[in-house]
């Protein structure tokens, strides 16, 4: 198992208690370090289920910088998007959890990262 964090995040902090409380065995990637490739981002929207424009900070500085709100949402620009966050992975929402399963989820809540040690 391996989890996306950012450690100034507390919703990532909340995630890696629930694991350490539960005694799971995992990983830490600090996405903002260790940026994943496009092809990782690629990988994590299949385990996922999801689209790129799913996972991303809308919010965030960069993507009103972007203007990624007024991008379209569909298959001709999805590559656009997984590009946009392999390039400014602080758009990526966090924490993301994959499982031993082969599957992943956005752990912002307790029942998503139990969800998560379910499938390891």
């Amino acid at each position: 198992m391996e989890i996306w964090i950012n450690p100034a995040c507390s919703k990532c902090r909340g995630a890696l208690d629930v694991l350490d409380g539960e005694g799971a065995r995992y990983t830490v990637r600090r996405y903002l370090e260790d940026v994943p490739s496009a092809d990782e981002i690629r990988d994590v929207l299949g385990r996922l289920g999801l689209e790129p424009w799913e996972i991303t900070r809308t919010q965030e500085a960069d993507a009103k910088e972007l203007g990624v709100r007024d991008w379209p949402r569909d298959e001709a620009s999805r590559e656009r998007w997984i590009e946009a966050l392999a390039a400014r992975p602080g758009l990526i929402q966090r924490p993301i959890i994959t499982a031993d399963d082969g599957t992943a989820v956005v752990g912002r809540s307790e029942e998503a990262v139990r969800d998560a040690l379910s499938r390891s």
